[in-house]
């Protein structure tokens, strides 16, 4: 089936101009008011292909109501909930349409490093409910990007992982580099870390406990990935630290952590757009991070995190089944509470080894074993929360609904499994409609994943306060913390400035090279 036809023609006019005429984008770039206006403009149009935010409904119930509306502990969601059929298949079932059986199937341009931040990132406010038993409706979000993967989610988890003395965070030096302090002792997390919480905490064997790092995160110490970002941007926040006390010296310990905490918001932010984003779209143009591009929007309303953001944002395909660390590869169970790679290699290595492993296709029968019951779960939950149909979903979105399963994907294998599963194309789930659907030429995501992805991320990360006109200056971030954000673009900007135990720079990029 022709791009044109599965999206639509307005559509793909849309896409083809901005992924052709490469001189042309690149003249633009070229011309900084021109640019800066084609970036506001793009945004906004972007954003504005879905509803704008409040939705009228929310995980809670099958109507609106006030509490709907600001009982952000439950989900937003973008369309009202729709019983699954009797007929739906088992998710067990549904979960062998992802297994990877065999190689991994490689992306063409993405980095394990992308896997990674994807992970990371996400996880700082994609957050599902930590009760147990688990209500998939609800969230333990704070429904903004604040990195509390560092900072943690409370002001009581904040408090514990502060040193109290010029704006610091504390942490511990091994092998001549900087990392989090170590959580536990003998097997017990220490007396001054108590209100910090560990993912299954007592599933981690007795022994491995002491090399767990105290972060603000309860997932910090889950994978490999997820504790080089936090322990990079640990670095980040104690070197900004100790620059504006140099600067400032005036300022007391809670000024000098406040600022600092802003600045490296502000820094994630700017990473997401500048790196991250652009990394994903196939677009020619590239987003620069502008705050007065949501000045006079429409779209700049709270946020409330979306129950099919959270779903479709599980690229368990991503992780390759096996992960080079240490300049060699180790099977993905292995790196899983990995912690003692990172003082034994070193932070520089591990950023240089994940940014020249290629990543795993996102799609069908491309998930490792060991992550396949995640996917069987995600699967369920949706049909807990009662999503509707992809093709309900594809529709939403302004995209032609699909007639048969060789319109979902051009692969037989897909097309085979689906018709195995579902009674017809308009009974395929959700989760499983987006990992199944072809991507568009030189896409990394299909057409519903990257409209949703595009809508709510952008118009999540603009409409963070710290973007606000009348906060983002050097009166919030000072002169200096001002210069760090504009001369800060990609994540190797921020590594490369905090390897002091190192002599030569090192490789971290999300896009394969």
């Amino acid at each position: 089936m022709k791009p044109s036809a599965r999206i639509g023609w307005r559509n793909y006019l849309e896409f083809w101009v901005l992924t052709s005429g490469e001189p042309v984008w690149q003249l633009i770039r070229g011309i900084p008011p021109l640019h800066a206006a084609i970036n506001r403009f793009l945004v906004d149009r972007l954003v504005m292909k879905l509803p704008i935010r409040p939705n009228p409904l929310s995980t809670m119930g099958r109507y609106t109501s006030w509490e709907s509306l600001t009982n952000r502990t439950f989900d937003s969601r973008h369309l009202p909930p729709v019983p699954p059929s009797r007929s739906a298949p088992d998710p067990v079932d549904v979960a062998q349409l992802f297994r990877r059986d065999g190689e991994t199937a490689l992306c063409p341009r993405s980095t394990v490093l992308f896997a990674y931040f994807a992970q990371w990132f996400t996880d700082g406010f994609l957050r599902g409910d930590m009760h147990i038993p688990r209500d998939p409706r609800k969230n333990s979000s704070n429904h903004e990007i604040d990195l509390n993967q560092l900072y943690g989610l409370t002001p009581t988890v904040t408090a514990a992982l502060r040193t109290r003395s010029g704006g610091l965070l504390k942490s511990q030096i091994v092998n001549g580099g900087e990392f989090p302090p170590y959580l536990c002792e003998l097997g017990r997390i220490k007396d001054e870390f108590a209100p910090l919480s560990v993912i299954r905490f007592d599933d981690i064997p007795f022994g491995a406990r002491d090399a767990l790092f105290a972060c603000g995160s309860d997932r910090a110490n889950l994978h490999i990935g997820f504790t080089m970002l936090t322990t990079l941007f640990l670095r980040e926040h104690n070197r900004v630290a100790r620059l504006l006390a140099e600067h400032h010296p005036d300022w007391d310990d809670e000024r000098l952590f406040q600022t600092t905490r802003n600045i490296l918001v502000v820094l994630l932010i700017k990473i997401v757009l500048e790196e991250y984003i652009n990394h994903i779209t196939p677009t020619l143009f590239q987003v620069v991070l502008d705050p007065a591009v949501s000045r006079t929007a429409v779209w700049h309303r709270t946020n409330h995190m979306a129950i099919e953001f959270n779903l479709l944002y599980r690229w368990h395909s991503l992780i390759p089944s096996a992960l080079l660390a240490g300049g060699r590869e180790r099977p993905l169970a292995d790196t899983l509470a990995g912690n003692r790679l990172l003082p034994d290699c070193g932070l520089g290595p591990l950023f240089e080894d994940a940014s020249t492993q290629r990543a795993g296709r996102i799609g069908l029968f491309n998930t490792d074993p060991v992550l396949l019951h995640v996917e069987e779960l995600s699967v369920a939950e949706g049909r807990v929360v009662e999503l509707a149909s992809f093709n309900d979903y594809r529709a939403y979105c302004g995209f032609p609904r699909l007639k048969s399963f060789a319109e979902v994907s051009s692969d037989p294998r897909v097309q085979r499994g689906l018709a195995e599963l579902y009674a017809s194309v308009d009974d395929i789930d959700f989760y499983t409609g987006i990992f199944a659907e072809d991507p568009l030429p030189g896409s990394l995501l299909s057409p519903v994943m990257q409209r949703i992805i595009t809508v709510d991320a952008f118009s999540q990360a603009y409409t963070n306060p710290l973007l606000s006109p009348q906060v983002y200056g050097p009166d919030t971030f000072s002169p200096t913390g001002m210069e760090i954000i504009e001369t800060t673009a990609r994540l190797s900007d921020v590594l490369n400035r905090n390897l002091p135990e190192v002599t030569r720079p090192y490789q971290a990029r999300m896009t394969h090279k």
